[in-house]
């Protein structure tokens, strides 16, 4: 029986977008939070997050500005997405995608006030 709820607990965890998909979706509607709040609001850890918005950066999918002591992010919305399935559309489809399906995108990732972020990830 516990290999069976572990099958089913391991089973819910999976998601169709990945963390960078969440990271960039959370940034277009934030572009002026810190990468501590988006680890927050995304469920992984702030390292985490520091790596995919690397990542972003290096692929030409996110722009970092200093203003003042804090960092703002621009999303490169003409840079097409990775995947060969789908690199005949562009990061500004998908976000518009995304945005059409929700009232207010600001209030989309709404952060649990009990969610920890450890070295594995956020538990809530």
């Amino acid at each position: 029986m516990r290999i069976l709820e572990s099958m089913v607990s391991q089973e819910s965890r999976w998601n169709f977008f990945t963390n960078h998909a969440h990271i960039l979706i959370y940034l277009e509607a934030h572009p002026e939070q810190t990468l501590r709040r988006v680890a927050l609001a995304i469920g992984i850890t702030e390292r985490a997050v520091q790596r995919i918005v690397a990542e972003l950066e290096e692929g030409g999918y996110l722009k970092r500005a200093k203003v003042g002591r804090q960092n703002k992010y621009e999303i490169n919305g003409d840079t097409p997405l990775r995947h060969s399935q789908e690199s005949h559309r562009s990061v500004k489809e998908l976000l518009d995608w995304v945005k059409s399906s929700a009232t207010d995108t600001k209030d989309e990732y709404n952060v649990l006030e009990n969610w920890t972020v450890g070295e594995h990830g956020s538990e809530v």
